[in-house]
């Protein structure tokens, strides 16, 4: 008696790399629910989907060692299927399907109709803004733009995600409302690059009226900002994070360098002097704002005079929130003709001294942070911790506030004013104010 065709398909979707593949793993999970399939995130089934990272190195590195993870499953039996979607199959697609012929199929960024359709189900256009959320129930991921129009040298995201392309304002805004009603109460606007939002729907960069439909939005209460390009960047923005008390007094704007031959070869389009002229307007217009950047040291051609611009630079600046990676020389960019000329340990050692300056800094600032109280919303409970933030933080990547789950009661998803008490290098303690 044939007993596999009786088996009901779970579909288990294993998401890895960002936010933005996050969302489209949530998309994909709402198709597959509105289609009456069994679909979990990063639980058991029978049927695995990957949505892989292929921006750098590492990431690369995870994803491969995943798909052969699964494969491996199939191998044994514990898996019937495997399909691969994401960036890295967008990018090595051919290399891939020769590489590990085992994956049933491989699919790029666009493909999901053709996913949906080798799961057995069908694309469904009404759903336009539906998705089964995997983050904690009061905050989502928006993503706004898909793709990107710029040069930068070192990157390959123009290669897997393709041009850039922003949604309309009133998508965005069913989206929300949906994600409201669902108990929703931080919006996290994600894209390659906030900055260009518009410019190819309305002929003008348009996040200011974004914002400004979004804040109208019932039940969200914050509205961050995530990956704004630092060239071009629309100054009306900072007017309506001023006026707006639902938008976050935060930005994500991930600079790079700042050593102008650094910045140059990286086809940023700016330069030291400029990038320090708009991070003074951003203070000025917004004196409270918690500024977050990303920053690259290793880069070919990084001299110890361009790391100690950009280190010295760091110390001057002093960025509420930084995170520092090392150079990854990646295939079809513009910077794979240079030479990687700075050594592995080199650069590893250049992040570190970044990273400690930093600690440094981050102590400081937070220890004027106690006594103070802040909103801040839950996010969890860990151990003996309940775990939440203030708006000047992202999740998973930015300070975090630590409640005693011994001496206080506060809800996962709530609102809550905490008083600082204590404060790390990247962390603050505090309890609830009645």
């Amino acid at each position: 008696m044939r007993t596999k065709s009786l088996k009901k398909n779970k579909i288990n979707v294993v998401t890895l790399g960002c936010s933005k593949n996050v969302y489209d793993s949530e998309v994909l999970m709402g198709q597959l629910r509105a289609n009456n399939k069994e679909v979990v995130h990063e639980e058991e089934g029978n049927v695995v989907v990957i949505n892989t990272c292929g921006f750098i190195a590492n990431a690369k590195e995870e994803s491969v060692n995943t798909i052969l993870e699964y494969v491996q499953k199939k191998e044994s039996g514990d898996v019937d299927k495997v399909f691969v979607t994401g960036c890295l199959s967008e990018r090595y697609k051919p290399d891939l399907e020769k590489e590990i012929p085992n994956v049933d199929e491989y699919f790029g960024t666009s493909d999901l109709p053709n996913l949906l359709k080798a799961l057995g189900a069908d694309y469904k256009h009404e759903l336009i803004g539906e998705r089964l959320t995997t983050t904690p129930k009061n905050y989502a991921y928006l993503k706004i733009a898909e793709g990107c129009d710029r040069p930068c040298s070192f990157c390959a995201i123009p290669i897997m995600r393709g041009k850039h392309r922003s949604k309309p304002i009133e998508e965005l805004v069913s989206e929300s409302e949906k994600l409201a009603a669902k108990g929703v109460k931080e919006l996290i606007l994600i894209a390659q690059d906030l900055t260009y939002y518009g410019l190819d729907l309305y002929k003008k960069r348009n996040l200011a009226e974004l914002l400004q439909a979004l804040v109208k939005v019932e039940g969200i209460e914050w509205i961050r900002l995530h990956y704004a390009f630092p060239t071009g960047f629309p100054m009306d923005v900072l007017a309506v994070m001023k006026q707006e008390s639902k938008v976050c007094n935060y930005i994500d704007i991930p600079l790079q360098h700042i050593a102008d031959p650094i910045l140059k070869s990286m086809r940023r389009g700016t330069t030291k002097a400029k990038t320090t002229k708009l991070l003074q307007d951003f203070r000025t217009a917004v004196p409270e704002m918690t500024i977050r950047t990303t920053l690259i040291v290793g880069y070919p051609g990084e001299t110890e005079e361009d790391f100690q611009t950009l280190k010295n630079w760091v110390a001057e600046m002093r960025f509420e929130r930084l995170g520092c990676f090392t150079y990854s020389h990646e295939e079809n960019t513009h910077a794979y003709s240079l030479e990687d000329n700075v050594p592995e340990d080199i650069k590893q050692q250049r992040a570190n001294e970044i990273m400690e300056v930093q600690s440094q800094i981050s102590w400081e600032l937070n220890q004027e942070r106690i006594g103070k109280t802040f909103k801040c919303i839950i996010d969890r409970k860990e151990g003996n911790h309940f775990v939440g933030r203030t708006e000047f933080d992202s999740p998973d990547v930015d300070n975090e506030v630590l409640i005693d789950a011994t001496q206080h009661y506060v809800k996962i998803g709530d609102f809550v004013n905490i008083e600082i008490t204590e404060a790390s290098d990247f962390d603050l303690y505090g309890k609830p104010i009645k």
